[in-house]
C-alpha cells in the first residue's frame, strides 16, 4: 500500500426502507437535499471531499435513480469526472460492501451524505491516523465529553466503554481488502437489529453479557469485534466535536444550521 496515494470515498446516500423521518418532515425526496447554510448536505459533503488532501474522487451511493434523475443538484455534483453514482442496496452496510468489493485498490473512505459539518481537516486528520494503524478497518470515534462540551443540548447515541462513553463519527476507512469482512458483519447485524437473539448468537452471549454488566473497555471490545469479523478493526480518536453531528432529524438539521451560522459569524 501506498501510503502518497490518495484515498478514494463511498458517500453513502440512501435512505433506509420506509424512507426518512427528516425528508417527510421537509417535503424532500431525500434527506440528504436538506439545506445547511443555503447548501444541500450532499452537496457540502461532496464540496468537502474534493477540497481534502487524502481524497480523490470517490462514488456516491444513492439516492435511487428516480431521486438522482429528478433532482438538477445531482447533474451538478456528478458533471465533473472525479464521483461517479451508484444505485444504494438495502442499508448503508450493504451499500457500502457492493461499492468495496468492486474497487481495486485500497485504502477507502466511508461517510455519509448527511454529514453536513465536515471539513477537509477532519477528514484528512482520520484518514493520517487511520491509514497509519495496521489495522483492516478503522472507525473513528468522538470521545462524548469534547461534544458535551461544545454542543451541551444535543443528544447523541453513546457508544459505552469502561474508559469512557463516544459517539460515532460516521467516519471509517477500509484499509486492506480484508477489512471487508467489517461490512459484511456490519450488514449481518443491520438485518437482525429487531431480533436481538440473533445478535446475541452473533456476538456471543459471554461477550454479549460481559459488555452489558461488567463493561468493556474500548480496545478490548474492538478487539472481540476483529475476532467475530476475522479481521483487525480498531479505532482513532476524532478531536473535533462537529464530527459527531449528522444530520437526521430535525433537531441535528437546527444545531447544524446554527453552528455553519456561527461559522460566519
Amino acid at each position: 500500500m501506498n501510503d502518497a496515494a490518495p484515498i478514494k470515498a463511498i458517500v453513502l446516500a440512501g435512505e433506509r426502507p420506509g424512507g426518512n423521518v427528516l425528508a417527510r418532515a421537509l417535503g424532500l425526496s431525500s434527506s440528504v437535499l436538506a439545506e445547511v447554510g443555503g447548501k444541500a448536505c450532499v452537496a457540502r459533503v461532496i464540496s468537502v471531499l474534493r477540497e481534502c488532501n487524502a481524497v480523490a474522487g470517490g462514488t456516491l451511493v444513492g439516492p435511487t435513480q428516480d431521486v438522482v434523475a429528478a433532482e438538477s443538484l445531482f447533474r451538478r455534483l456528478l458533471e465533473r469526472d472525479d464521483f461517479s453514482w451508484q444505485e444504494p442496496a438495502s442499508g448503508p452496510s450493504s451499500s457500502a460492501l457492493l461499492v468495496a468489493t468492486a474497487q481495486a485498490r485500497y485504502p477507502l473512505l466511508l461517510t455519509a451524505a448527511d454529514h453536513a459539518l465536515l471539513t477537509a481537516p477532519i477528514v484528512d486528520e482520520f484518514c493520517a491516523q487511520a491509514r497509519a494503524l495496521e489495522a483492516d478497518f478503522v472507525v473513528g470515534l468522538v470521545p462524548h465529553q469534547v461534544v458535551r462540551n461544545a454542543y451541551p443540548d444535543s443528544k447523541r447515541t453513546l457508544i459505552k466503554f469502561t474508559d469512557g462513553p463516544y459517539c460515532g463519527s460516521n467516519l471509517f476507512l477500509v484499509n486492506r481488502p480484508a477489512g471487508r469482512a467489517a461490512l459484511q458483519f456490519w450488514s449481518a447485524m443491520e438485518k437482525e437489529r429487531k431480533r436481538p437473539w440473533r445478535l446475541a448468537w452473533r456476538l456471543g452471549l459471554k461477550s454479549l453479557w460481559r459488555y452489558l454488566i461488567v463493561g468493556m473497555s474500548a480496545a478490548e471490545a474492538f478487539a472481540l469485534l476483529s475476532e467475530r469479523c476475522s479481521a483487525k478493526i480498531d479505532f482513532v480518536i476524532v478531536t473535533s466535536p462537529r464530527a459527531a453531528i449528522d444530520v437526521d432529524s430535525l433537531a441535528d438539521l437546527e444545531l447544524a444550521r446554527t453552528i455553519v451560522g456561527e461559522d460566519h459569524d
